[in-house]
């Protein structure tokens, strides 16, 4: 369906193109696939690029499932169903998370270093990540930023399942979605080339945004 994320993100920057060269963008790739495909998004739009580091909870022994999720400013949300069904104590979701605010912790560490994160009240704020699967973390990150005040608030991905883009058009203003096929396993299904980025990689991409002035 995608040959790669930057395939992926430049079908997106033209889903976005009505917001091409507008006042106030900014692009906010989920580290770390999001980050990949929101710099293409970013250039298209002339916008600029900066992350959010929302991070899921993963089920006990499938950590690619997500149970709930953590925001920057370390609230954890936690699906109740997955826990009375699949009977995960209270200690694992204690543990996950406390790692999970550590590991969110270091990522803008090493992503932003000094950088001042971007204001984002009044902005058209577009979140972008590699496609979702159960929408926990963006979920949660909606959440989040609209304690910023943003103008309107975007979603901007690849591939998602039909009823989890339907559920997510209630928390953000604009949900923009390429595919939504009635199969879904996992996100890696949907790209040719699907590799892991490093935390390098990352940087790169916000280094070549903040040089090019976006």
């Amino acid at each position: 369906m995608f040959v790669d994320r930057f395939d992926a993100g430049n079908q997106l920057g033209q889903a976005l193109s009505d917001y091409a060269e507008r006042k106030n963008v900014i692009v906010l790739g989920i580290p770390r696939g999001g980050v990949e495909i929101g710099s293409v998004v970013a250039k298209e739009l002339k916008a600029e690029l900066d992350i959010v580091v929302t991070k899921k909870i993963g089920f006990p022994g499938n950590p690619e499932a997500a149970i709930g999720a953590v925001t920057p400013d370390g609230k954890a949300s936690v699906d109740k169903s997955w826990i009375d069904y699949a009977g995960i104590s209270k200690s694992y979701i204690e543990k996950e998370v406390k790692g999970i605010k550590e590991e969110i912790k270091r990522r803008y560490k090493e992503y932003r270093g000094k950088a001042k994160a971007p204001k984002l009240r009044g902005s058209i704020v577009i979140v972008v990540d590699d496609g979702i699967a159960t929408g926990q973390s963006v979920r949660a990150t909606a959440e989040y930023l609209r304690k910023e005040k943003p103008k309107k608030l975007i979603l901007a991905i690849p591939v998602a399942p039909k009823d989890i883009v339907e559920e997510l058009r209630k928390v953000f203003d604009e949900v923009v979605c390429l595919q939504t096929p009635l199969i879904f396993y996992s996100i890696g299904q949907f790209y040719s080339s699907f590799e892991d980025l490093t935390d390098d990689k990352v940087k790169g991409y916000l280094g070549i945004a903040k040089k090019k002035g976006r």
